[in-house]
């Protein structure tokens, strides 16, 4: 199955709207010859802003998190109808982060994913084991539980537009990066659960991406993998200079 490679940056909380601007002006020169995707998922400030700067380009802009909610008295809270109204093409759901720090769980999580769905927005929803899951040999029963609880109910239509990222908790922002074989053997995982949910049509049209201290220096040998058809960079995507080789490994 020819997959179209997708590099995809989350910034988390960096960079104002004249900031976003200005990197995807930047951004869009360096990469000018690429045919491959690119996402940034930027600050809800900054989703305008950067969307009028990516018309015309490969970058797409996203947000980096939703409610489940169209509407409502959820303060500090915003809706996919939101994100979608400002630019934003995509979100990312799940994050490692959200689910640490702001105790997000699978069912939340799924309702969120259905909501993007909805809304048209493509959910990029992300997956990982934390340290001791993987130390204990427990990374794919966890892995099982979340793609089970987060996909419950999709069908196979839905799921051929959801990009899923792999984001072993423990090489994230640790300058640790799961070596090309076990990242690999991760997304046939993945891939597997996939098919035997899906369907192989769908399972080999779905789109992986491997998430955790992506750098310039090691994205072409994840790239080499059968099965991983992106990444999804954080601290690297801040820099142009950087995400641009990135993107063009």
């Amino acid at each position: 199955m020819n997959r179209i490679p997708l590099i995809a940056g989350n910034w988390k909380m960096y960079k104002t709207s004249a900031d976003a601007r200005a990197f995807v002006s930047a951004l869009s020169e360096e990469i000018a010859a690429t045919e491959r995707r690119v996402f940034l998922a930027v600050p809800f400030t900054a989703i305008e802003g950067a969307s009028d700067s990516a018309k015309g380009t490969r970058i797409s802009i996203g947000g980096q998190n939703m409610h489940d909610e169209p509407e409502g008295a959820f303060t500090g809270e915003i809706s996919g109808r939101m994100l979608k109204g400002s630019g934003a093409s995509f979100v990312i759901l799940g994050h490692s982060e959200r689910r640490q720090y702001f105790a997000e769980t699978d069912s939340f999580i799924h309702r969120k994913l259905m909501r993007a769905l909805q809304e048209g927005l493509t959910p990029v929803l992300c997956v990982g084991e934390l340290p001791h899951e993987r130390d204990s040999g427990e990374h794919e029963k966890v892995l099982n539980l979340q793609l089970e609880e987060c996909l419950q109910g999709i069908t196979s239509a839905q799921a051929s537009e959801i990009v899923i990222a792999y984001e072993p908790v423990w090489a994230i922002g640790t300058g640790k990066t799961a070596t090309p074989e076990i990242a690999q053997a991760v997304h046939r995982f993945i891939r597997g659960w996939l098919e035997s949910r899906f369907g192989l049509n769908c399972a080999e049209k779905m789109c992986l991406l491997y998430g955790g201290s992506v750098k310039p220096d090691n994205i072409s040998m994840l790239m080499q993998q059968t099965d991983i058809d992106g990444v999804l960079v954080g601290g690297a995507s801040l820099d142009v200079k950087t995400f641009a080789q990135i993107v063009n490994y």
